[in-house]
């Protein structure tokens, strides 16, 4: 049944307070990721009102899923033993997340609506650096000792599987050291009377605390697993992240890449969610920025003001040569910061890489060149010197910007900057200015000037 659909019908029911035919008609067949898109179509009112209809595993993944301005508004309205029930059923890692959000005062109401020992796992986890993969694992997997056999660990997986996140991997540790992982396929299939020392994969992928949570996350979906165990720096095993948090880091990664690639400060809120003067503080910035960097590109222009007065037709060639570069540069700069992100290319490779873009420059400047050089004659915007002008400057300017787009993420990720950075606006500045320096320069030797 499609939600959209539904909203008058279920406001008609609320209206009603027919609660019961509420939950048997909606909420019987649709998940929380889709609750909580619903409730953004909502008024504040009736967010709450269909909120406190929810069971209370139900509750705890909407609530995870809402956006945090919505989270807080509904903090705001809940009850103390009503925030304890969502608190109780939320995993560790998904309380995290949530409390990070959330202002102090917030925070501190929530972390009272927590029984004590999951909130001291909470405050643990709070205490590692942002953006690490012990500030985004869970505490909560299931460990065997290497003795257990497999029908004793069977056992424990239906004793204590409910309040676990996975229970597809298993981990067995020896004075909370890791020394062995297992999967349920594996325990399904093993006869009950052998031992985990037995059938436990001695071959461990795994995490440090301190590792950067999108470097897990590569891991994750590099070797396509389903959790990642963690270990702190004596080797201890502390907690695990599961496949839907690499996703996600993945996912948000994703974005703020996109948003700084287009000059624009990242930014955790929806579109829509975002005000109109805080797109502008995100986007501003930037674009102060690329405009007073383009004084540089002014002042060349100025200084051959003389050349520019005794040929003027040489003026209407700077937009598609700057345009043609800048377009270049990107393109080589989009290709490397992927590779980047997905563990392709490296410092290392800068040379290699280099050499790769040169030879394509190379191609690339030669078709457009002549391409461009018939153009010019065929349309009688200037003669066969102009023509080789242009085409040299073409040239020179595609392999520049070729070379500056895959060399900069390279270098900015060498010296700990986010290689997204050098992406297509300042990219296109860099190029604008070698651009207008290389034509006048070229123009100079070609016309005697």
């Amino acid at each position: 049944m499609e939600i959209a659909m539904n909203k008058e019908r279920i406001l008609e029911l609320l209206d009603k307070r027919d609660y019961k035919e509420l939950k048997d008609e909606l909420f019987t067949q649709v998940h929380p990721v889709d609750l909580a898109e619903m409730l953004e179509e909502f008024e504040p009112k009736y967010r709450v009102m269909i909120f406190r209809l929810l069971a209370k595993e139900e509750a705890a993944e909407t609530f995870t899923n809402l956006n945090s301005d919505m989270r807080e508004e509904l903090i705001d309205a809940l009850t103390d033993s009503e925030l304890e029930e969502v608190m109780e059923e939320m995993y560790v890692d998904d309380s995290v997340y949530v409390l990070e959000e959330m202002p102090a005062n917030v925070v501190d109401r929530l972390l009272l609506a927590t029984e004590p020992e999951k909130r001291a796992q909470i405050n643990t986890l709070l205490q590692y650096p942002e953006d690490s993969a012990g500030s985004i694992m869970n505490v909560d997997y299931i460990a065997f000792r290497k003795e257990m056999t497999v029908s004793d660990a069977i056992l424990k997986i239906r004793q204590v599987g409910l309040n676990r996140e996975t229970i597809y991997t298993c981990y067995i540790t020896e004075k909370r050291r890791l020394i062995g992982t297992v999967d349920l396929k594996e325990l399904l299939t093993s006869p009950e009377s052998k031992t985990m020392e037995e059938i436990m994969d001695t071959n461990i992928l795994y995490g440090k605390t301190t590792d950067d949570q999108e470097e897990v996350a590569k891991i994750i979906l590099k070797y396509s697993l389903i959790a990642l165990p963690i270990l702190d720096h004596e080797m201890c095993m502390v907690g695990l992240v599961t496949v839907d948090d690499a996703m996600q880091i993945i996912e948000d990664e994703a974005t703020e890449d996109i948003s700084i690639m287009a000059g624009v400060s990242p930014s955790e809120d929806s579109y829509f969610g975002t005000g109109v003067f805080k797109h502008v503080r995100s986007r501003l910035p930037w674009l102060l920025f690329l405009m007073l960097s383009a004084t540089v590109t002014q002042m060349i222009m100025g200084h051959y003001e003389a050349a520019l007065a005794i040929m003027p037709q040489l003026a209407g060639f700077i937009p598609m040569l700057m345009g043609t570069g800048g377009n270049c540069g990107s393109q080589s700069s989009t290709l490397v910061i992927r590779g980047i992100a997905v563990g392709e290319i490296e410092f290392k490779d800068l040379f290699r890489v280099m050499f790769k873009e040169v030879r394509v420059a190379l191609i690339i400047s030669v078709i457009l060149s002549v391409v461009n050089g018939a153009r010019i004659i065929i349309m009688h915007q200037g003669d066969a010197t102009i023509a080789i002008t242009i085409g040299l400057t073409m040239a020179c300017t595609i392999v520049i910007a070729k070379i500056v787009g895959c060399t900069l993420p390279l270098l900015a990720k060498k010296i700990g900057l986010d290689p997204a950075i050098m992406a297509t606006p300042l990219i296109s500045t860099l190029v604008d200015i070698s651009t207008v320096t290389v034509y006048f320069a070229m123009v100079t030797v070609m016309f005697h000037m």
